[in-house]
């Protein structure tokens, strides 16, 4: 197995040699026998040790055994403690996904204070077979049928290609010591009744059934790539990026072949779960949307709108001042004030102003209902939301808009249109020529 894994280094994970490494060690075979491999193939490591006060004097027993194994090979140890329990309920997860949030949280914070530059774990080719009829169990789209990836995130998980068996008996080759986990042995966890139950039968069925699954996972994983060529090469034709997120062409959509999927592979990754809402946006009625924990899909007429939830922003304002020439707005952009006996040609993003019209401070706000104002270039007024309508505006539009007040009245209907009454005329005097950028 030494021999097995320094090819595998050589040919798969080149990298690692001369990089700064963080070895995550349990106490438990896998971890030890990956220890003792990277000490074997001379790599640069340091140890990081969880304890997570789950199981009383056992829980430091490992700690203990961790620290003396850095120890022994001659490498730094880093040791953290949790109240895995307490976080567990404070934050509404299983035990078990506490301690995984827990751990790699830990690892990121500590691979950037130390400087590491990546972190290796132990996991193997049985987990991968217990993590894939884990999902399987619950659901799951094709890349959770893919298993753990090899390296994700500068997290590398040299052992995949190892079964549980071929690294428990180079572990007792070897007369490594390790520390056994006595929560292993229940079938408390979905895990372990996988393990204890599930993969034995598979295995007394086909004693080769490691390696097939293997196979499939790789003709999974190819038929995966190609999808992702698929979609990659239907992107630009499909999706345009627009101020407020992202617009997806339905006409287009439609004609493509199986658009489910691809409208599933546009949208994994913002955290939508109710996908038969997702499809049925496709035929719904203008303005119907579906919701994601991070992000909102709106039906707009002849696209599906993709933004991210928009922060409560009535009420917010921005002040102006006349001694400003350059003024920041982080939901806009920079504003530019300068004098001109000019007038120059207006824009959606420059207007011109007298001077004299404007009553300092200037305000900057969203617009509200109930606002109105009197077109640039039109007689009479007008609401807001009937310009928009008229407009064509689609929800996002609306939501991102903002207004230039002087005295409560407004000026300029940002990055839109001008208000009348603010036009530039004869003998007006000084004007103020403002833009942004």
């Amino acid at each position: 197995m030494e021999k097995s894994f320094k090819n595998l280094v050589k040919s798969d994970y080149p990298y690692l040699c001369g990089s700064k490494l963080l070895l995550a060690v349990s106490g438990g075979v896998d971890s030890v026998v990956l220890a003792h491999l990277c000490h074997t193939a001379k790599l640069d490591f340091a140890i990081a040790h969880c304890n997570f006060n789950l199981r009383g004097d056992e829980s430091d027993g490992d700690e203990k055994f961790v620290v003396d194994l850095a120890d022994f090979l001659e490498v730094e140890v880093y040791t953290e403690s949790f109240d895995t329990l307490q976080y567990a309920e404070n934050n509404g997860l299983s035990v078990q996904m506490a301690a995984r949030e827990l751990r790699y949280e830990w690892f990121s914070e500590l691979s950037n204070s130390a400087q590491f530059d990546y972190t290796l774990t132990a996991h193997h080719a049985n987990d991968n077979l217990e993590t894939f009829l884990i999902n399987l169990i619950r659901g799951t789209g094709p890349e959770g049928l893919t298993g753990i990836k090899k390296d994700s995130n500068k997290v590398i998980r040299p052992l995949l290609e190892f079964k549980r068996s071929e690294i428990e008996d180079f572990a007792r080759k070897k007369n490594y010591k390790w520390r056994e986990d006595s929560s292993n042995s229940s079938d408390k966890y979905m895990r372990n009744k996988i393990r204890h139950n599930i993969v034995p039968v598979l295995e007394e069925i086909n004693p080769h059934f490691l390696d097939s699954f293997a196979k499939t996972q790789q003709h999974l994983q190819e038929s995966l790539d190609l999808v992702e060529d698929y979609i990659s090469l239907l992107y630009p034709k499909l999706v345009q990026k627009v101020t407020y997120g992202y617009a997806i062409d339905i006409g287009f959509l439609k004609k493509v072949p199986n658009q489910k999927q691809v409208l599933y592979q546009l949208l994994k990754s913002f955290g939508f779960t109710e996908w038969n809402d997702v499809y049925n946006l496709l035929d719904a009625q203008t303005g119907k949307m579906v919701l994601s924990d991070s992000h909102r899909l709106i039906k707009d007429r002849n696209k599906l709108l993709l933004t991210e939830h928009q922060e409560n922003s009535v009420g917010k304002e921005y002040s102006l001042e006349r001694e400003e020439d350059l003024v920041m707005i982080p939901e806009l952009g920079t504003f530019h004030f300068n004098e001109t006996d000019k007038l120059g040609a207006a824009s959606k993003s420059c207007i011109y102003v007298p001077e004299h019209k404007l009553k300092f401070p200037l305000v900057i706000r969203k617009w509200k209902k109930g606002d109105y104002f009197y077109p640039f270039g039109m007689n009479g007024r007008k609401k807001l939301s009937d310009f928009f309508k008229d407009e064509k505006f689609s929800l996002p539009e609306k939501e991102h808009v903002w207004i230039l007040c002087s005295d409560n009245e407004i000026v300029w209907i940002i990055n839109h249109r001008a208000d009348n009454r603010f036009a530039v005329e004869e003998n007006d005097g000084r004007i103020l020529k403002i833009c942004i950028s």
